[in-house]
């Protein structure tokens, strides 16, 4: 399986602009640029971006691993945040920590055993580089 994304720029980095666009076309042409992604404007950033993808495989692989468990009438909420910090070698991805919220009937062991291995199993998890955590409410 192969899925894409792209991206258009023009200019220099503080001014330029950019649209992205994502293959399913969930996304066309949503700017962004240096605003966007260190100003607080409107627009996307690479960083959300990795932030929603880290959170839908994460809620993904958990609700298999529930299910795998026998955990019923599960519902899942996830919100990944990536922070990028700057270093003696520029910008760096630093975490993408996962506040979780899971509701379901079924044994609370086995609800955290299977978020902790989705959260070091998931597609997105693996491909990160940086550290992973997680904040998990079973409620």
């Amino acid at each position: 399986m192969v899925k894409s994304g792209s991206a258009h720029w023009e200019g220099p980095i503080r001014d330029g602009k950019g649209k992205i666009s994502t293959q399913s076309g969930a996304l066309t042409d949503q700017p962004y640029g240096f605003n966007t992604r260190f100003e607080d404007k409107p627009g996307t950033n690479p960083e959300e971006l990795i932030a929603a993808a880290h959170a839908a495989c994460f809620s993904m692989a958990l609700s298999k691993g529930l299910e795998d468990a026998g955990v019923t009438d599960v519902t899942i909420d996830t919100q990944a945040k990536v922070s990028m910090d700057k270093d003696d070698k520029g910008f760096t991805i630093k975490s993408s920590i996962l506040h979780v919220t899971v509701k379901g009937q079924g044994d609370e062991t086995a609800i955290r055993q299977a978020a902790d291995a989705a959260k070091a199993g998931c597609p997105v998890s693996r491909v990160l580089s940086c550290e992973v955590g997680m904040d998990l409410t079973i409620g």
